[in-house]
């Protein structure tokens, strides 16, 4: 099958969509797929503050394009950003690839603006086409102004297949938008079980002198990472002696940078900024456990990733983790934006070993058993074989038309003055 894959962010942008796109696209080239994917990509230093970014680099076995985002990018020059200029580039790359070799299928990672395009590129070429839900598409967009409710409608409504992570993140978009569960098709996240592994299956849950604390991911307060302070603060007022490794970029890695500062964190808290893919499996090691106070998640590959890594995990009882997690089974769940019960939490897991030790081997036999990408790429693979050969719904222009909507585009969208948040 020939496969047209549209991404949100891809490497050298630091982001979970870049990871589960290379994922995916390997797994779907391994099984004999002949796969194009086209990119979405940031080049200018105000967006690759914030998840890194620059052309996307190859692909073995894929033909892989980018598309760079300058319509995102007139926010430096003091206008609202222009989705629908970006949007129409991917529409542009996609049809012109598909002249030259045609694909039989489109699909989109994020429900906007890639999920738009991966419309607009069916509607022109009549090809079925796929959207996966994976995260603030779902969580924010369409929240924000009446332009992209219409346009998170249009997709939810007429795409030919939806995908999202888990039950509880499809059960928020239906809150947002009224889209009933049956259109979703539930396809949790995955992670590459062999190149995460624990450093010692024998130890599982063993400490260093002084415990490692890992944190990795985007610095964002929308992943928890103030009241993760809140509760090192707590844990040191105590007298506890631990580390914390925050490892990753984004829109609030400075706040955290001042406040370790102010509140003499220094000795305790380290800010190792950006971990390639590549480096990812050997700074898992380098931790003893694993905590991720996020408010909300599509499904999350760094829980995957400690899992597979062997670490006891803190997490909370957010969407789309709830779905992967369970409280004193796999992990120990607190309530989000809840400080205190996450220190308690982080404490108790620091002092029982027995704990420790079964939560880690409960969580690494079920993300290999459940989310090897052996298992999730049949299922999505399954979803395609499907749609071969449909025709798509073209009845979502009176919703959001690709050609007049940047003229009636609400300017005030807080997502037109950061973009890098969409």
């Amino acid at each position: 099958m020939r496969i047209c894959f549209i991404s949100r962010r891809f490497f050298p942008a630091i982001s979970g969509m870049s990871v589960y796109a290379l994922n995916l696209v390997r797994e779907l080239v391994a099984c004999g797929h002949d796969v194009t994917m086209v990119s979405q990509y940031r080049n200018d230093p105000a967006g690759m503050a914030v998840y890194g970014g620059g052309p996307p680099p190859g692909i073995p076995g894929a033909h892989v394009l980018g598309c760079e985002s300058l319509g995102e990018q007139r926010i430096n020059q003091g206008q609202p950003a222009s989705f629908e200029q970006d949007l129409e580039v991917m529409v542009d790359t996609v049809v012109r690839e598909h002249r030259r070799r045609p694909f039989d299928l489109i699909h989109a990672q994020y429900g906007y603006p890639c999920g738009l395009a991966a419309l607009e590129a069916a509607r022109l070429l009549g090809l079925p086409n796929i959207v996966s839900i994976q995260g603030g598409d779902g969580h924010w967009v369409g929240t924000c102004c009446g332009t992209h409710k219409q346009a998170m409608l249009a997709v939810l409504g007429h795409a030919g297949a939806l995908l999202i992570g888990s039950r509880s993140f499809a059960e928020e978009v239906r809150a947002h938008h009224g889209t009933p569960l049956e259109r979703f098709t539930i396809v949790p996240g995955a992670t590459d079980t062999q190149r995460f592994h624990p450093r010692s299956e024998s130890a599982l849950g063993a400490l260093r002198d002084v415990p490692v604390w890992l944190y990795h991911g985007r610095v964002d307060a929308r992943k928890g990472v103030m009241e993760l302070l809140d509760a090192v603060q707590r844990l040191v007022a105590d007298g506890r002696r631990f580390k914390l490794r925050v490892s990753g970029i984004g829109p609030d890695v400075e706040a955290v940078r001042a406040r370790v500062a102010a509140e003499g964190l220094q000795g305790v808290v380290e800010l190792t900024g950006v971990s390639t893919y590549a480096e990812a499996p050997d700074l898992y090691r380098s931790g003893d456990l694993f905590v991720s106070p996020t408010y909300s998640e599509g499904f999350s590959n760094t829980l995957l990733e400690a899992m597979a890594s062997g670490l006891p995990i803190v997490s909370t009882r957010a969407v789309g983790v709830v779905d992967c997690l369970e409280d004193g089974r796999d992990g120990l769940l607190v309530p989000p934006k809840d400080s205190a019960a996450l220190a308690e939490a982080m404490g108790r897991l620091m002092d029982d070993a027995p704990l420790r030790k079964r939560l880690a081997e409960t969580a690494l036999r079920e993300v290999r058993e459940l989310y090897s990408w052996r298992a999730v790429g049949r299922r999505i693979q399954d979803v395609y074989t499907g749609l071969t050969g449909t025709r798509p719904d073209t009845r979502w222009t009176h919703l959001y038309d690709p050609a007049t909507t940047q003229e009636r585009a609400d300017p005030t969208c807080r997502f037109r003055t950061a973009p890098h948040l969409l």
